[in-house]
């Protein structure tokens, strides 16, 4: 089933500029699986040297961060939900 991810705008470099991107997935993992596949630079971005999603990249099904979800990334996807990837933004000054 076609899934639609939303890629922030400091990450759309590494989609075509696309701000949102359909993949084939039955689960959120395979969502991103498919998302880096079609896009290797992003991979990268998304995921560390052993292939676990990074600390700082947030991943949302609908409303949910799926670091929440009983399933986590393995939570099944029925086609109608949409991903949104957000990036944690840290800094500023004292």
């Amino acid at each position: 089933m076609a899934v639609e991810i939303t890629i922030p705008t400091a990450l759309r470099a590494y989609t075509d500029k696309q701000a949102v991107v359909s993949v084939e997935a039955g689960t959120v993992d395979e969502a991103l699986q498919a998302l880096t596949t079609t896009h290797p630079g992003l991979a990268k971005h998304l995921r560390d040297s052993s292939g676990k999603l990074r600390s700082f990249v947030n991943v949302y099904l609908g409303d949910e961060d799926i670091r929440f979800l009983p399933e986590k990334a393995n939570t099944a996807l029925s086609g109608s939900e949409s991903l949104i990837i957000v990036p944690s933004i840290a800094g500023g000054t004292r």
